[in-house]
């Protein structure tokens, strides 16, 4: 079988010349082709007919969607969703610790498990607090994602695939809150372990939010890696193993990149020893 294909991307909301990024990003999806899709800063109309930014991406692409809102502005949803190739069989929503300070919005945990042909697949999305100085609230952060999919992994039936975490985490690889998912710092002596897929099998820094993005220089922040595919994997009979993680949408199309920060996509072993 075909390594899984796992691709996710903060699409910075509405911000910039959206119709354009829309055009850029499902030109760029059509030629990755991945299998799940995580999203953040998802904007999506509440109880109107209009379609959500995730739906849009999704159009015509033969995606099934999931979306979780962290927060409400005038009747539209914030948050995260998950874009799947094969059914979305149950989805939560999962709000995160961190008083959101003017301007922001509440963090989330989107849960879902996707139906596919292999089994059962805990497929997770989450976007922690941004600020550079607000590690200590990640720290928390991290540490109850990594509680909430323990626990919802579990609920999969025993042949489940290994579960799947990706997401913008604004947090750089040695950060306290990094080290503690991939077990190398533990949080209030606790630990886990997840394969950083970039870290075990991509090439150089993997950069995501970097200065040759022109949205992102206009911020002045320092060029960093925060965008991440985890995987709890290899499991006993191999699956989960990363085989392969690169950045994608870091190239701009007659002037205009798909959103603020680059996507990672990750290729993820499906068979069995």
């Amino acid at each position: 079988m075909l390594p899984l294909r796992v691709l996710t991307l903060n699409i910075w909301n509405r911000s910039g010349p959206w119709e354009h990024r829309l055009a850029v990003l499902r030109a760029e999806l059509r030629a990755l082709d991945p299998d799940l899709i995580a999203l953040q800063e998802v904007l999506c109309p509440e109880g109107m007919p209009i379609p959500g930014q995730h739906q849009q991406i999704a159009e015509g692409l033969g995606y099934h969607a999931a979306f979780g809102s962290s927060a409400s502005l005038g009747g539209i949803g914030y948050g995260n969703a998950i874009l799947s190739r094969w059914p979305i069989a149950r989805s939560e929503l999962i709000p995160l610790e961190g008083t959101p300070k003017a301007g922001d919005f509440a963090c989330s945990l989107l849960a879902t498990e996707i139906e596919a042909p292999f089994g059962p697949l805990p497929f997770f999305t989450t976007h922690l607090v941004w600020r550079l100085h607000e590690g200590a609230v990640r720290r928390r952060q991290v540490a109850a994602v990594a509680e909430h999919v323990a626990r919802l992994a579990k609920v999969s039936r025993a042949e489940a695939f290994p579960a799947i975490l990706a997401g913008d985490f604004n947090a750089e690889p040695d950060s306290d809150e990094m080290r503690f998912l991939r077990g190398l710092t533990p949080i209030e002596g606790r630990s886990v372990y997840f394969a950083d897929c970039h870290a075990v099998a991509g090439e150089g820094r993997g950069i995501t939010f970097s200065k040759r993005n022109t949205y992102a220089a206009e911020s002045r922040e320092p060029e960093r890696r925060i965008d991440y595919v985890y995987v709890r994997g290899p499991d006993r009979k191999g699956r989960g193993q990363p085989l392969s993680a690169r950045v994608c949408f870091d190239h701009e199309v007659e002037g205009v990149f798909a959103s603020d920060h680059f996507g990672v996509l990750a290729r993820i072993r499906v068979d069995e020893d």
